[in-house]
């Protein structure tokens, strides 16, 4: 008797010839664990993308869908309050996953510097928390701390030493929104994004940096040679798939905008909502989803774009 066990590829070979409904049955309880997924993405992914069609119907209220064509991408074309959203949307969403990373990937390096195990640790809880809070929370204590008023603290220091004569409105002044906007952002999701970061730096062989001391490499040459070539393909990376949600954005904005700002703070997904809800007439959903359609493929083109960057570079890309 062959008692002889099957290697990886004999087992391999074995289930590519099982039938189908042998192997459902075989592996049942991986699909049982995936199908709750599977349902989750086809419900709230896959068939709202039959709601595109809309893009070029005339849909307004319980009226039956009239089709229009690209009537609604060629009046699209002459707003302008589309294109200053547009605007808006590719500014601050560039801007803020620019400012992010870097200050991510600062941040992951600081840590990595930090002997003590357990000041890194709650160095990096700290850090994390942020994350953490809904944007409507951050959006109320950020209001609160910038407040014009007495109430609000970084006014009241500058008030008293003399920085400022008066409080200044943060939040309700084009020329202070958007720096306000990069600040909380990076206050909010910096700690979350070191993860990734300070992963791929512990990855890192520790011989390198022994053999790079025997060779009497600094800190910086080691954080020149070694450090950020490890973390470039990294960083990459995580700016290519960010890039899939530059056009998203929409939260972080709506909690923190007001009237006076809309003008700098309007983003494409802002103005959906606005167009949708507060025109002051009936919506026509096909415009509004034609809107939604544009943002979506130009957030497409731009991971297509920095993927065949990627692939100059670097040879290779992610998609």
């Amino acid at each position: 008797m062959n008692t002889k066990k099957k290697g990886p590829a004999a087992v391999a070979a074995g289930n590519q010839k099982r039938p189908l409904l042998v192997s459902l049955r075989y592996y049942k309880g991986f699909y049982l664990m995936f199908l709750p997924v599977l349902i989750f993405a086809i419900v709230f992914h896959y068939l709202p993308m039959f709601g595109v069609r809309y893009a070029f119907y005339t849909y307004k209220g319980i009226k039956e869908p009239v089709f229009v064509g690209l009537q609604h991408f060629e009046k699209m074309m002459k707003m302008s309050g589309f294109w200053n959203a547009f605007g808006n949307t590719i500014t601050l969403s560039v801007i803020k996953l620019l400012l992010n990373t870097f200050m991510a990937v600062v941040l992951s390096l600081m840590l990595n510097e930090l002997r003590s195990a357990t000041f890194k640790k709650v160095t990096q809880t700290i850090v994390y928390l942020p994350h953490f809070m809904s944007w409507v929370v951050t959006a109320s204590v950020f209001t609160l701390i910038l407040s014009p008023s007495d109430a609000g603290l970084i006014n009241a220091l500058m008030v008293k030493f003399g920085i400022v004569k008066e409080g200044i409105y943060f939040l309700g002044d084009k020329n202070w929104w958007r720096p306000m906007f990069y600040i909380i952002n990076v206050w909010k999701d910096t700690g979350w994004g070191t993860i990734i970061f300070i992963a791929t730096l512990s990855g890192i062989n520790p011989e390198l940096y022994e053999a790079a001391s025997m060779d009497g490499a600094g800190r910086l040459n080691k954080l020149r040679f070694i450090t950020m070539p490890a973390l470039s393909n990294t960083i990459i990376t995580v700016l290519i798939l960010n890039l899939a949600k530059v056009m998203n954005l929409f939260e972080s904005v709506f909690v923190m905008q007001n009237d006076a700002v809309t003008q700098k703070s309007d983003v494409l997904h802002t103005y959906i909502y606005t167009q949708t809800f507060n025109s002051g007439a009936l919506p026509d959903y096909g415009y509004t989803t034609a809107v939604g359609l544009t943002a979506s493929l130009v957030g497409c083109a731009l991971v297509l774009i920095c993927n065949k960057a990627s692939q100059k570079v670097r040879g290779r890309g992610i998609v």
